[in-house]
């Protein structure tokens, strides 16, 4: 039986020595990264496929919206997949509730590669799209929190947010090749967003690659998390008796605040990160036009390649914010980089104004953006578990996380399209720093949580 030791007033609790932590570090990276690149490919199909294929009606920037509404319905399904997913993670343990959720997003994702578009069974189209995407949201639902828990509850002393920006890793790794194949799809099929017809061979068959090929991504998942053990904490857990028959309720009964403040907290993460991957695309590529000026017309390609080199900025930075939540507590540093995120914002007019935008520019405001996102989104899976007990930690984490989710991720880019086709790309930063404020509120309501031990909160 796995044993654990606590450390006082360093709030982690040692791995297992039975349990390799290259396993844990693994499992938690890898299958997010497949959970993630499974979203985006849907995130970038949001922009380039959908609107040809499964929403042709009216003009382009309606069949974009429609596109976007779409892409959001699977931020509604996540908080369902946490509570789901969270239930049982609670219940039976963190490894099958792990296995479950992959199983659930992966299949979705497959599915999505085979089905028909509105040019051969009408309104059936959207309708599938809509009902694989909301299975996507669930099973992305169970999927983060489960990973964050493996990282966290497994822990070395004093490195809990280090060994927590693992599976972070797994967003700007599952954006890099999600985003990777495509432009290399596009390429080889010589595919050209502005000027090419329905009939070509990327709207014919390849954008379907990419879903088709996330089969292989969760064979390997599954492979690595199979072999896993359950953490020490939850252990415990057990041991003591401290599992409860329905964690939903005990969560909202027990840890209601903590559900609040979680939320908010991440709400800036996620508003940045669907602004600076998903809307970007369209308005960068000249999908939707900014009302004081004309289109950004960078070829699509072009701009790929852009968003794969700021992608190293938000990949490199998520370690940074690891080590400097350790060192100087979660509370100061996400307060520091939230006032950042708050100025960026507002530089929104300077950086991608219309009349003086260039590839140049649009890569430096891209690069200070998903930095930013690094740097924000590093210590966030140390800090939601740390707010909850261990008996309904996956369930409260998720709960916070997914509808976080919503709040943010899901109508970012429709705000932020309707915006700049309404005011100008200045006020998509002014409506980014609005919810950077209401962030900063809630860090400064939350207590520190470094020092936490698991096992005792």
């Amino acid at each position: 039986m796995s044993t654990t030791s606590a450390v006082p007033g360093d709030g982690t609790t040692a791995a297992a020595p039975e349990v390799p932590r290259s396993r844990i570090v693994v499992a938690s990276m890898v299958g997010t990264s497949i959970e993630f690149f499974d979203f985006y490919i849907y995130a970038t199909a949001a922009v380039l496929v959908f609107p040809k294929l499964f929403f042709p009606a009216g003009n382009d920037t309606t069949a974009l919206l429609a596109s976007f509404a779409t892409f959001g319905l699977a931020f509604v399904a996540r908080p369902i997949g946490s509570i789901v997913f969270g239930h049982f993670g609670d219940r039976i343990g963190r490894k099958a509730t792990l296995v479950g959720s992959l199983l659930t997003m992966g299949l979705a994702t497959f599915l999505i590669g085979l089905l028909p578009t509105y040019a051969a069974v009408g309104l059936w189209a959207p309708a599938l799209l809509a009902l694989m995407r909301f299975t996507q949201g669930v099973g992305l639902g169970g999927e983060w929190s489960g990973a964050a828990l493996l990282a966290t509850e497994t822990a070395k002393p004093g490195k809990r947010a280090w060994a927590a920006m693992y599976p972070q890793l797994g967003a700007p790794i599952g954006f890099f090749f999600a985003n990777g194949i495509f432009l290399l799809i596009v390429m080889i099929t010589g595919y050209d967003s502005a000027n090419s017809a329905t009939d070509h061979d990327f709207l014919t068959w390849g954008w379907r690659i990419p879903f088709l090929l996330s089969a292989i991504m969760v064979i390997i998942g599954l492979y690595v998390r199979l072999k896993l053990e359950e953490t020490p904490v939850f252990k415990l857990a057990v041991e003591r008796g401290q599992k409860v028959k329905t964690p939903l309720a005990e969560v909202f009964k027990t840890s209601w605040k903590q559900l609040i403040i979680g939320t908010f907290v991440m709400l800036a993460t996620y508003t940045l990160f669907y602004i600076m991957t998903t809307w970007v695309v369209s308005y960068g590529t000249g999908k939707v036009s900014d009302v004081n000026g004309p289109k950004i017309t960078i070829a699509y390609t072009d701009f790929l390649e852009l968003q794969l080199i700021a992608v190293l900025f938000f990949a490199a930075l998520i370690p940074v914010a690891g080590l400097l939540a350790d060192k100087y507590g979660r509370r100061p540093t996400l307060i520091v980089i939230t006032a950042a995120i708050v100025l960026f914002g507002l530089s929104f007019n300077w950086f991608a104004a219309p009349e003086t935008a260039t590839a140049g520019r649009m890569l430096v405001f891209m690069c200070v953006g998903l930095g930013l996102m690094g740097l924000t989104f590093g210590p966030m899976s140390a800090v939601l578990p740390e707010l909850f007990p261990t008996n309904v930690r996956y369930t409260g984490s998720g709960i916070s996380y997914n509808t976080s989710s919503i709040l943010g991720a899901a109508v970012a880019p429709f705000i932020a399209t309707w915006l700049v086709s309404s005011y100008g790309v200045g006020w998509v930063g002014v409506y980014l720093a609005i919810v950077a404020v209401l962030t900063l509120i809630a860090l400064i309501v939350m207590k520190e949580t470094r020092d936490q031990q698991l096992e005792n909160v």
